[in-house]
């Protein structure tokens, strides 16, 4: 049966009415905003995905539709409540020919609350709902508390972060800006205006804890951060900074692992990385970094037959390699226009991924996006088993 639609999951169907009831939302609220001290904005997409590869001489095609609706409602000074909805309908060769587990991986809540919720599925097209934000927050004077589904974000660099504990993300998803959220509950205490103290716990769908407290300071212009405490299985000290060398933005952060619950027995794990970054006076941005993971390999450093964009990252497997370096240019060459190009290399299995990017601002609601990621290297190699992607893409945000 190729179309599947859970009547015996009351999650599914309750999934399909919370997103007709939140779309009839977006509309009255937009035009209730000033009066009741709610806002609602988000964004409306469509995404076609073209796959080629050297393991099916068939080219994949995968498109998508995409909805986000983030509603924010204050109804004290002091006190706000806040909800994230990502509706997603994909379909195409791609979940059917190449990754067949697609579904599932979509379908896959880490969170300690299940807020992902599949709708209708087949071989070849899924229909799903997240709840990637939904939490409270009360600020009064140097406090503030949070609780819920949250985005948490301790880390510095722009590419990999190994401070940040409780909501990695995989650079190469280029189309969730927004990052997932972890359901945690957090305190921070500004201690002045370039200080504060932060704590903060998370549970994940296994139960498994979450916890660490982190201090950020300014000295002689530049910012530092701190931060100790426990990720899942491990213990974790580590810090950063950010700051500018005449003119040139440089930038760094690392983290220690290690294993608690076999403390005497490990040597712990070292994840660290380094970035500088420089605008000339002619607008042309360039940045460059690397990282150092002393549990990674030497050897070929594959992630297996998986779809890249779904990769399970996390602060200590960012890659499996030893070394990465990773460099970026990006040029506005109209107004409206801007050319970007990265890449991503694994220096000891010479593989590599490279992105370049167009996107076109027509107004301050609709861009277009042209962008492609092409990987390259030998079977086995970390980038050497995808293939080249082309994605264009059409957004239109209220």
């Amino acid at each position: 049966m190729l179309y599947q639609f859970h009547r015996s999951n009351w999650l599914d169907f309750k999934s399909l009415i919370l997103m007709m009831l939140t779309t009839l939302a977006t509309m009255s609220g937009i035009a209730q905003e000033r009066q009741n001290n709610s806002s609602v904005k988000g964004f409306v997409e469509g995404m076609a995905t073209i796959l080629g590869s050297d393991v099916n001489p068939q080219w994949g095609y995968l498109g998508e539709v995409k909805n986000r609706i983030d509603w924010e409602w204050n109804p004290h000074r002091k006190l706000s409540f806040k909800l994230g909805l990502r509706n997603n309908w994909s379909f195409g060769g791609i979940m059917s020919d190449y990754y067949p587990y697609l579904t599932d991986l979509q379908s896959r809540d880490d969170g300690l609350m299940d807020l992902t919720f599949s709708v209708a599925k087949s071989t070849g097209y899924h229909l799903y709902a997240n709840f990637d934000r939904a939490l409270m927050n009360y600020s009064s004077g140097k406090c503030e508390f949070t609780l819920g589904r949250q985005r948490i974000n301790w880390g510095i660099n722009m590419v990999w972060t190994p401070n940040d504990l409780f909501n990695s993300f995989n650079y190469l998803d280029f189309d969730y800006a927004e990052r997932p959220g972890s359901d945690a509950v957090r305190f921070q205490y500004y201690t002045g205006p370039a200080s504060s103290f932060d704590v903060a716990a998370k549970l994940d769908h296994k139960k498994q804890l979450t916890a660490a407290a982190l201090y950020r300071f300014n000295r002689w212009d530049w910012d530092f951060q701190l931060l100790s405490g426990v990720m899942l299985k491990d213990l974790v000290v580590g810090g950063g900074w950010s700051g500018q060398i005449n003119g040139a933005g440089f930038n760094g952060e690392g983290s220690y692992f290690r294993s608690y619950e076999n403390f005497a027995d490990s040597t712990g794990q070292i994840v660290f990385t380094m970035a500088l970054n420089y605008t000339f006076g002619f607008e042309l941005f360039f940045q460059a970094g690397g990282l150092f993971n002393s549990k990674g390999i030497t050897g070929p450093a594959g992630w297996g037959n998986l779809f890249i964009r779904e990769l399970d990252i996390s602060a200590k497997n960012f890659t499996k390699a030893r070394y990465a370096v990773f460099g970026q240019m990006g040029y506005p060459i109209t107004p409206l226009l801007k050319g970007e190009c990265s890449v991503m290399y694994n220096p000891t299995d010479f593989s590599a991924v490279l992105a370049p990017s167009l996107e076109l601002s027509a107004t301050q609601a609709l861009d277009l996006l042209l962008t492609a990621q092409f990987f390259s290297g030998g079977k086995g190699t970390e980038y050497g088993d995808y293939g080249i992607y082309w994605f264009l893409r059409l957004k239109y945000s209220f």
